[in-house]
């Protein structure tokens, strides 16, 4: 599975910038649907995106494609769900 990497991006911008950002702001500035942001945030949602969305929130946030998203095997995934809470 795809895994969207928003929420780090996102607070590493909120460190360097040394301020809050609303996903209402990313929505803005990029054009990406706040919606489907906020669905990208989500772990285990998989959620469908254009290569638009991709190339405008690699530009905002000034990253690669990989540091954007990473592919997550579905094993690993079904696991990490499985673990015990401590």
């Amino acid at each position: 599975m795809i895994r969207f990497r928003i929420k780090e991006l996102l607070a590493e911008k909120e460190f360097r910038e040394q301020r809050k950002i609303t996903l209402g702001e990313v929505s803005e500035k990029t054009g990406v649907n706040r919606t489907s942001l906020s669905k990208m945030q989500s772990p285990t949602m998989r959620h469908s995106t254009t290569t638009n969305a991709i190339d405008s929130l690699c530009k905002y946030f000034h990253c690669q494609v990989g540091d954007l998203m990473v592919y997550v095997d579905d094993e690993q995934v079904e696991s990490l769900s499985e673990a015990p809470e401590k």
